[in-house]
């Protein structure tokens, strides 16, 4: 089968006017896009960096929902406000409350979404501080983030919606307060681009050393999971307009990092969900590997060795197919046995096969006697050969952001909206509160950028 391309356009295909330019190429960019496209906006998509997609390609676990079909073909009988009350409690109580509330309420449908647009999300995984399996990913269990971009840019390539990459927007044009426009750096000079509403869907600021020193100098030695293009831009784009920025010392460190390579790879939640553990330089478990990232990631610094090993065998490797990458660009140890496992990572042989004894023990009696972790057990670390996956901490996500409301609109420092200006992403605040559950960032991406393409042709349709 042939590998899917994507060709951006040409600069000359730039028109001077759209309904609708959407700054960003991720998940919520090109949801937002197709969906605003199906309800006959004219849309633009101007992506700054020449690769499309952003830090949507790095996702690995899964999208939640709760409700959903595919739930209900696994026999899981979920609810909305269990899912509700598991994301709050994960954010600290501090999550913004109407926007998780449309979040959830609208969970599902996005999966239903999704699959009338070919994308496909079948199976099911678990993640940190959730009770049922809610995140969804593809039956290859292939990374959801890299198939849900290629899966979008399929049906924008189908709806020729114009993709520009290598467009960097520089400024936000005004009229009468009303966001009427862009001006976008080319590879031809600066272009004025015309639009009756700007999408700002450019994702977070994870992969910026400034803002990050100056919301939280103590994270600002940190490795970071982002893609390099991470740096805030459209949080600098709607401050210069306005725009109220909103809990932006909220930073997420990511427990599972592997930072030891010149590049940082995240180590995907699921890894944990598929029955993964966490062991020190004892070989001992320390945590319960699915608590809130926030718990896992202090729990790792405070073993002060160097972070803490990952543990799995092949039959996890069997239901998480990203360690298939993991292994291929070299982050992955083998061992043929447990011992020769912990000689190869440097950790306690007697200390890893006692605990590996004990976990599947608890495993087959469904009680974790020592973490009380009641989750990621469907299976044991029972089937050579086994494998070792050394961890760290890493920033990996930026809770805050642009303040705006459940309808996507920017709101300024006084709480009112600035016309014509969205957002939405990881570029908003809000959501997630203190802490991001794992798999509602893609979850996010897709209700929220659907959200903005539907509210964005309300506002083209009134002519405001």
């Amino acid at each position: 089968m042939n590998k899917f391309v994507f060709t951006p356009n040409k600069i000359d295909e730039l028109k001077d006017q759209y309904d609708l330019v959407v700054v960003g190429s991720g998940g919520t960019g090109l949801t937002a896009a197709l969906q605003a496209h199906e309800l006959d906006l004219k849309v633009a998509v101007f992506e700054k960096n020449k690769g499309l997609g952003g830090n949507t390609n790095r996702a690995s676990s899964g999208m939640n929902a709760s409700e959903s079909l595919v739930q209900l073909n696994e026999g899981i009988i979920d609810n909305k406000e269990d899912f509700y009350k598991e994301t709050l409690k994960g954010g600290g109580l501090l999550n913004d409350r109407d926007m998780l509330r449309y979040f959830v309420d609208h969970s599902a449908i996005a999966i239903s979404w999704l699959m009338e647009h070919d994308i496909e999300l079948t199976d099911l995984t678990i993640t940190g501080g959730m009770s049922k399996k809610r995140a969804h990913r593809p039956a290859s269990m292939a990374p959801v983030g890299g198939y849900l971009v290629t899966g979008l840019l399929k049906q924008i390539q189908k709806e020729e919606i114009p993709v520009f990459n290598e467009f960097k927007v520089t400024e936000l044009l005004q009229d009468n307060g009303a966001i009427d426009g862009v001006k976008v750096a080319t590879s031809e000079g600066e272009k004025a681009v015309k639009a009756k509403a700007v999408l700002l869907a450019s994702g977070g600021f994870g992969a910026s050393k400034d803002i990050i020193k100056k919301y939280r100098p103590d994270l600002a030695d940190y490795k970071t999971t982002n893609q390099e293009g991470a740096t805030g831009d459209g949080l600098k784009l709607a401050e210069k307009v306005g725009a109220q920025l909103m809990q932006m010392n909220f930073i997420q460190v990511h427990p599972t990092a592997q930072t030891d390579t010149d590049h940082t790879f995240l180590i995907g939640e699921g890894v944990r969900g598929e029955g993964a553990i966490l062991v020190n330089k004892a070989g001992k478990r320390f945590v319960n590997e699915l608590n809130t990232r926030k718990i896992v990631s202090n729990a790792i610094t405070a073993l002060n060795e160097d972070g803490a090993y990952l543990i799995l065998d092949q039959g996890i490797r069997d239901h998480f197919k990203a360690i298939e990458f993991y292994d291929h660009v070299g982050l992955v140890e083998h061992g043929d046995s447990l011992e020769d496992l912990a000689k190869k990572i440097g950790v306690d042989a007697a200390g890893l096969k006692a605990t590996v004894a004990k976990w599947n023990e608890d495993v087959e009696k469904g009680d974790d006697t020592e973490f009380g972790r009641t989750t990621g057990m469907d299976r044991g670390i029972t089937t050579g050969p086994y494998f070792a996956i050394h961890v760290h901490p890493a920033i990996h996500y930026t809770m805050g952001g642009i303040h705006i409301n459940p309808e996507t609109e920017v709101l300024d420092g006084n709480g009112n909206v600035i016309r014509g200006l969205f957002a939405a992403g990881e570029v908003s605040g809000g959501l997630h509160g203190n802490n991001r559950i794992g798999g509602n960032s893609i979850a996010e991406t897709v209700i929220f950028g659907r959200q903005a393409g539907m509210q964005i042709a309300r506002l083209v349709r009134e002519g405001k």
